[in-house]
């Protein structure tokens, strides 16, 4: 799903540049070539009247919807986990129960998502290989850390570099563009600078709705802080101590994820509107 929405964003910044374009040069062919210019004129309609068919697809209760199955589904395998290491409400002999209680509580709260599930069938999937803390330490927080977090950040920090280049680069062709319209007004360059700045605002509502520099800093932050963690659990044996690690992991794990949900499905109808 993920994928999808960011699919979805990407091809409409895509069909809001390409529209621009085309409308642009539509108008400036036009009397040298008035076939030409009614084919671009087309285009851009066309690549407009797509805009608001994708809209839907990453924006309002799509990703809502979403956002809260993903919480959901992180809140039922943060109990998972604490039931195979045996740790916080699940040292007992009644783990099992508590477990049940504990998920059966977990998807009551969202029982209005089930129509998303109707015809998928689950994987079949067996319980992480977790059996004590250290264990847990490796294959969760570890996992965690390298395998998700610090690849992620990464991810988005390469990605907000290059919207940054382009940023910049597209100023430079503003100023560029508008020295030139002032010098050679017969050039028609004018429309060309509407272009690059709807292109500019286009690219600046992409990279805000898609929350590029708050994920970077949540991932990066996550990651210290269960790396400190992890370490903290070397220089200790005393499973109360453990025991306490393990429910802070799984908390900074859930408030993480809780953190850039709200954040990611916090849309301003504004950042749709381009």
């Amino acid at each position: 799903m993920t994928a999808a929405i960011g699919r979805a964003r990407g091809a409409s910044l895509t069909l809001t540049v390409v529209s621009a374009v085309l409308g642009t040069a539509a108008g400036a062919v036009s009397g040298a070539q008035p076939a030409m210019g009614a084919g671009l004129a087309v285009a851009a309609a066309i690549g407009v009247g797509l805009l608001p068919v994708l809209r839907p697809r990453w924006s309002g209760s799509v990703v809502r919807d979403w956002t809260r199955a993903r919480s959901v589904s992180e809140a039922l395998k943060s109990e998972v986990y604490l039931y195979v290491a045996g740790a916080g409400d699940y040292r007992g002999e009644d783990r099992g129960a508590r477990l049940a209680l504990a998920t059966d509580r977990v998807r009551e709260q969202a029982a209005d998502l089930l129509r998303h599930g109707a015809g998928i069938e689950p994987v079949d999937r067996g319980l992480p290989d977790v059996h004590d803390y250290q264990s847990y330490l490796a294959v969760r927080v570890g996992a965690q850390v390298d395998g998700y977090y610090r690849p992620k950040a990464r991810h988005f920090q390469t990605r907000l570099r290059q919207f940054r280049r382009l940023q910049v680069a597209l100023s430079v062709v503003a100023v560029v563009l508008g020295a030139l319209a002032t010098r050679f007004t017969s050039w028609g360059l004018g429309s060309w600078l509407a272009v690059i700045t709807t292109i500019t605002a286009a690219v600046a509502a992409h990279v805000a709705s898609a929350r590029y520099e708050y994920q970077l800093i949540e991932y990066l932050r996550t990651a210290d802080e269960l790396s400190r963690l992890k370490r903290d659990a070397t220089r200790t044996t005393s499973p109360t101590a453990l025991d306490e690690i393990v429910i802070r992991c799984e908390r900074i794990i859930s408030i993480q994820n809780e953190g850039w949900m709200a954040k990611f499905s916090a849309i301003p109808d504004k950042d749709a509107e381009l």
